[in-house]
């Protein structure tokens, strides 16, 4: 399915994941004609795009869309989503992708017979590299994933899971880790200026380094474990500071602490 034959979509908060969203879907082919926004202040550059393609915004009626995408703040739903429950009809797919919130916290509130895909995407969603992952209830069609997926296609990379447990995990993996790699490329300019390095230009080398080496992931073929050993020459530099990162499995086990920790907060918020 394309964005073209997605059919008439609702999105519900235009803010920095759905207006990122709405652009993609107009620059994916997506006829602004069968898009209307429920936003009540979006931010001026979606603002400006609205208008631009004259999309419908805040309409005082609305034929039953065939997708509502909710893309508000978690701490936002309750107040939110009542407002949205006349706007949709019976076989309206609710495409969310509030983090923490259950398919049984939609279901509650649209109906047990609703076709509900609750989805979980990630920050770098906002400039077309994101990850989202999918996973809907009972009542969702093939027709209606295939909707969903082009819908948050538009924004990066998706895959679908049919248990709903392991959206904890998922969040614990890819919906935080853009802050690992964050943090990653903080201690790495802190690294530089302890040797010596200018503090702009060590926080330039670090910045670099990890887009940089994520781009290579993105593009390459190989796992990381292959580019890694691919930069490892024996009894080299990388071989000494990976001694220090891999040794005791150090990283390895900091790391599954910490998306364990994610995951276990995750499952407390959502429950």
């Amino acid at each position: 399915m394309t964005l073209e034959t997605t059919g008439r979509v609702l999105l519900v908060g235009a803010g920095q994941m759905g207006g990122a969203m709405l652009e993609g879907w107009l620059a994916g082919g997506l006829p602004p004609a069968n898009v209307a926004i429920r936003d009540p202040g979006p931010p001026p550059r979606i603002a400006s795009l609205i208008e631009r393609h004259t999309i419908s915004l805040n309409p005082d009626t609305l034929a039953a869309p065939d997708v509502a995408l909710i893309a508000v703040k978690p701490q936002m739903m309750a107040d939110v989503l009542p407002g949205v429950v006349p706007l949709v009809g019976p076989k309206t797919l609710i495409l969310s992708i509030a983090a923490g919130t259950t398919i049984a916290n939609l279901a509650a509130v649209f109906g047990a017979d609703q076709p509900i895909v609750r989805a979980m995407p990630n920050t770098p969603s906002a400039v077309g590299r994101g990850m989202t992952v999918l996973c809907p209830n009972a009542a969702v069609s093939p027709q209606q994933m295939d909707a969903a997926r082009a819908l948050v296609s538009a924004i990066g990379d998706v895959a679908d899971i049919a248990d709903e447990a392991l959206m904890d995990a998922v969040t614990g993996v890819s919906g935080s880790g853009p802050a690992y790699v964050f943090l990653l490329a903080e201690c790495l300019a802190a690294a530089g200026e302890e040797m010596g390095l200018p503090t702009e230009l060590a926080a330039r080398l670090a910045r670099q380094t990890v887009a940089g080496a994520g781009e290579l992931l993105h593009q390459s073929d190989l796992d990381a474990a292959t580019l890694r050993e691919n930069v490892t020459s024996p009894n080299g530099t990388t071989a000494a500071a990976l001694g220090v990162l891999m040794g005791e499995d150090r990283l390895r086990t900091l790391m599954t602490q910490a998306v364990d920790a994610a995951t276990r907060r995750s499952r407390e918020l959502a429950g």
